[in-house]
């Protein structure tokens, strides 16, 4: 569990690819007076994600970080969290697996969410997956990270119905407004609030 240090928020990174509607409702919970979390720089790999924007508009510091080669990009993201006083990493819809040397070096504090219920449907293209098995539930899940693909303990969990004439996108949708609301929740659980 992350300890919190007096009444100081904790400084976060936010890992991005896209979009960026979970750091949009991070930034948000941010902002609040009783989140223990302040979000100080946004990192993505993607030099295209909209998310980026967010940025912009926050005043939040960005990086853009190629990941042809890996090991030296994963340590200068490193001495770059380093720099900047991180202590938490929120992957929102970051698309790049971390090696297992980074996520050592930040144990115990990389937190991910994930549009299925875990153990269920790790890796990509999970709502079109729950649908061709006819599943009655999916959901989203946030989760620490570890060396595996998305299977660190368990945070938070919620559980979306399935409609009978879902579709992916529908379910995507349906699912993300749940996201939104599950990550600042999670949050909290970890800092015990």
């Amino acid at each position: 569990m992350v300890k919190l240090t007096g009444y100081k928020k904790v400084k976060t990174a936010v890992f991005i690819s896209g979009t960026g509607s979970n750091l949009r409702s991070l930034i948000k919970f941010s902002k609040i007076k009783n989140s223990p979390i302040s979000i100080n720089l946004i990192i993505s790999n993607n030099p295209d994600a909209k998310g980026l924007n967010l940025g912009k508009i926050n005043k939040i510091k960005k990086k853009v970080f190629n990941f042809k080669k890996k090991l030296k990009i994963e340590n200068q993201i490193l001495s770059c969290l380093k720099k900047h006083e991180i202590k938490l990493i929120c992957l929102a819809g970051f698309m790049k697996i971390l090696s297992k040397n980074f996520i050592v070096k930040f144990k115990g504090k990389i937190l991910n969410i994930h549009p299925s219920l875990l153990p269920k449907y790790k890796g990509l293209n999970t709502h079109q997956r729950a649908l061709d098995n006819n599943e009655k539930y999916s959901g989203c899940t946030v989760h620490f990270v570890n060396s595996k693909l998305d299977s660190g303990k368990i945070i938070l969990q919620k559980k979306v119905k399935i409609s009978k004439n879902e579709t992916k996108v529908s379910l995507s949708k349906k699912v993300l407004v749940q996201e939104h609301k599950l990550y600042p929740k999670a949050i909290l659980k970890v800092f015990n609030l």
